[in-house]
C-alpha cells in the first residue's frame, strides 16, 4: 500500500516550514479565556497539530488527539496548570496528526470523542484495525517512531450532529456542519467566549490537504460555522485569530474554485487545467489576504476542484 497522500503532505509541508519555524511561536500554552488554553503544535519539526482545553469544574476536555509525542508534550502543561483529571479528547477528524496519539490520551485518562463520520473514516482507512490489510496506521509507523511504540485508539464516544459538555459555568459544544477537510469534521463551539475550535476544516496557513474532502461541500460547511458568530478562531494548523479567519479560509477556496470552474466551463481538459495551475496560484496570490494558503499542495487543491466539477484526475 502506497503511503497516504495526507501523510505525504504532511511530511512535505513539514520540510518546507523549517526556514520558518524559528520565527513561529509554537509549543506556547495561550489563554484564550479563564480556563481555556490554545497551544500551536510545532508542524514544521515534527508534524503536531494544534491543541486547547477546557477545563471543566471536574474535569477537562482536550480538544485533538495529535500524534503520540504532541500529546506527550501537551499533558504535562495541562498538569502544570489544573489537577482536574483529564477526561475526555476530542478528535477533530480522523488523520493521526489529530488522532493518532489516543492511546496516550487514553493512559492519561481520558475518552476519546468524534463524530460518527470520523469513526466511518477510520473503518475505511485504518483497515488492519478492522481486521483487513495494513492501513494508515502502518503507514505512519514506518515513519514515525512514537506511531510505531503506540497502538491505535479508536473514538468510542460519538455523536452524530451535536453533543454538549455544560456544567453551569463552561460550556462546549461539539456541532457537525457537513463534510469539509474530511467526511467526518467536527467543531468545538464555546458560545459563551465566542471561541471556535476548527481542526483542520479552518487552518491559517499552507495546510489545506483536500484529499479526503470535498472543496464544494468545505465552502458550504465554513459558512454555516460562520453563522455562530465566533470571535475568536483556534485553528488546526497555524496561529489563532479572529473570525476573519473564516472569511479568509472560504474567498481561498472560493477563488480557487472559480477559477477552475472557468476553465471546465470552457471546455479545458485535465493537461490544460495542470498546465494553468500557475496561472491559478497568481490569480490567489493577488489577494494579500490568501497568501499565506497557497503552498506545496496547491497543484492536488486545483485538481481536486477540476474533479468535484467533472473533470478527470490530471496527467502524471
Amino acid at each position: 500500500m502506497k503511503i497516504p497522500r495526507w501523510f505525504s503532505f504532511l511530511a512535505a509541508l513539514s520540510f518546507a516550514l523549517l526556514p520558518l519555524v524559528a520565527a513561529a511561536q509554537v509549543n506556547v500554552v495561550q489563554t484564550v479565556a479563564p480556563n481555556v488554553y490554545f497551544h500551536e503544535g510545532d508542524i514544521g519539526r515534527k508534524g503536531h497539530c494544534n491543541n486547547g482545553w477546557i477545563v471543566f469544574a471536574d474535569y477537562v476536555l482536550v480538544i485533538d488527539g495529535n500524534f503520540p509525542s504532541g500529546a506527550q508534550e501537551v499533558i504535562p502543561k495541562i498538569k502544570a496548570l489544573t489537577d482536574k483529571p483529564i477526561r475526555f479528547a476530542f478528535n477533530t477528524h480522523h488523520h493521526g496528526d489529530h488522532a493518532y496519539g489516543n492511546q496516550v490520551w487514553h493512559e492519561a485518562g481520558a475518552m476519546p470523542v468524534a463524530h460518527i463520520g470520523a469513526l466511518a473514516e477510520f473503518k475505511k482507512y485504518e483497515t488492519n484495525y478492522f481486521g483487513g490489510g495494513p492501513g494508515r496506521w502502518e503507514q505512519a509507523a514506518k515513519g514515525r517512531p512514537d506511531v510505531a511504540a503506540s497502538r491505535l485508539k479508536i473514538p468510542t464516544v460519538l455523536f452524530k450532529q451535536e453533543l454538549y459538555f455544560d456544567d453551569g459555568k463552561q460550556r462546549v459544544e461539539l456541532l457537525h456542519f457537513g463534510v469539509a477537510h474530511t467526511h467526518g469534521d467536527g467543531f468545538a463551539w464555546l458560545p459563551n467566549e465566542k471561541i471556535l475550535f476548527t481542526g483542520d476544516a479552518c487552518v491559517n496557513g499552507p495546510y489545506n490537504y483536500v484529499g479526503d474532502g470535498h472543496i464544494g461541500d468545505w465552502i458550504k460547511t465554513l459558512q454555516a460555522a460562520q453563522k455562530l458568530g465566533p470571535k475568536f478562531i483556534c485553528p488546526g494548523h497555524g496561529a489563532m485569530g479572529g473570525p476573519e479567519m473564516l472569511e479568509d479560509q472560504i474567498n481561498f477556496f472560493v477563488t480557487l474554485r472559480g477559477e477552475v470552474q472557468r476553465l471546465f466551463a470552457a471546455g479545458k481538459r485535465a493537461a490544460d487545467v495542470k498546465a494553468a495551475v500557475d496561472d491559478i496560484k497568481a490569480k490567489v496570490k493577488g489577494n494579500d489576504r490568501l497568501l499565506r494558503y497557497v503552498g506545496g499542495g496547491f497543484a492536488a487543491q486545483v485538481e481536486k476542484a477540476f474533479v468535484e466539477l467533472g473533470g478527470a484526475a490530471f496527467p502524471k
